[in-house]
């Protein structure tokens, strides 16, 4: 069973140098978040590095040290550049191994669509010696896991179903409930009533985050606690205190 008293953490890099030159937007770190939030656990830091096997493995080894699990996203395809399985075993210091479950999900994949299991095909069963699968509904090509380090797609639906794959499968504590409020207020207007609500609940985070829409000025703010009661109530306290300064709160945002 789960500690519900501690805060379980996790940590993210995503590999690529598409991701870093713009040519590639990344949509994993909040389909990720999202997830690991039902979980019950924080996505604490999010690195973007190059398809470089020294800095991929650098990442991996501070962050797997300091958080509970470490997510991974990209570099696990077919191709020569596909090189997070290999940066990720050195790191570790295990060999690179074909994992035969792994080959057998590749063969009943590309068998009966006539697809011919090449060798470039066959990496996508390269793991590190001593990981074990993630199910992927959406390719075929599994996911790897070993020990807190969790190997996914860079495609963002292919890694949605990976991460569908882990639900209910992680030690996590209780689920964070996020709750937003917006009014047309400038972060400027409301900063103390933020502050002053933060401090009365030591166990609510509140964000703010600013727009300028329709030629005025406004803020989403938004609520996260382990604890939907608490949560909810400091919600219902900041739209009273936004009542009051003169802003019309909007449940849900603007």
């Amino acid at each position: 069973m789960s500690d519900q008293s501690r805060q379980w953490t996790a940590a993210l890099v995503v590999i690529g140098d598409e991701i870093l030159s713009g040519r590639t937007q990344d949509k994993n770190v909040a389909q990720l978040a999202s997830w690991l939030n039902d979980q019950g656990i924080r996505l604490a830091e999010v690195r973007v590095v190059p398809d470089d096997a020294a800095k991929i493995g650098e990442a991996v080894n501070a962050l797997r040290a300091i958080n509970d699990y470490l997510f991974t996203t990209g570099g696990i395809g077919p191709t020569h550049d596909d090189i997070t399985i290999d940066a990720i075993a050195a790191a570790v210091g295990v060999p690179v191994v074909v994992h035969p479950g792994a080959r057998r999900i590749l063969e009943d994949y590309y068998a009966p669509r006539g697809i011919e299991l090449t060798e470039s095909r066959l990496r996508m069963a390269r793991v590190p010696e001593g990981a074990e699968l993630i199910d992927n509904r959406s390719s075929g090509a599994p996911g790897v896991k070993w020990e807190n380090i969790y190997i996914l797609a860079g495609v963002p639906h292919i890694a949605a179903s990976m991460i569908e794959g882990l639900t209910g499968k992680l030690e996590g504590g209780r689920p964070i409930v996020s709750l937003t409020v917006g009014a047309r207020a400038p972060e400027s207007d409301v900063a103390e009533l933020l502050q002053r609500l933060e401090q009365a609940n030591p166990s609510v985070a509140i964000g703010s985050y600013p727009f300028f829409r329709d030629g005025g000025y406004g803020s989403n703010f938004v609520v996260r606690s382990e604890d939907g009661d608490l949560a909810r109530r400091t919600v219902d306290a900041l739209a009273q205190g936004l009542r009051e300064a003169g802003f019309e709160p909007v449940e849900g945002g603007i």
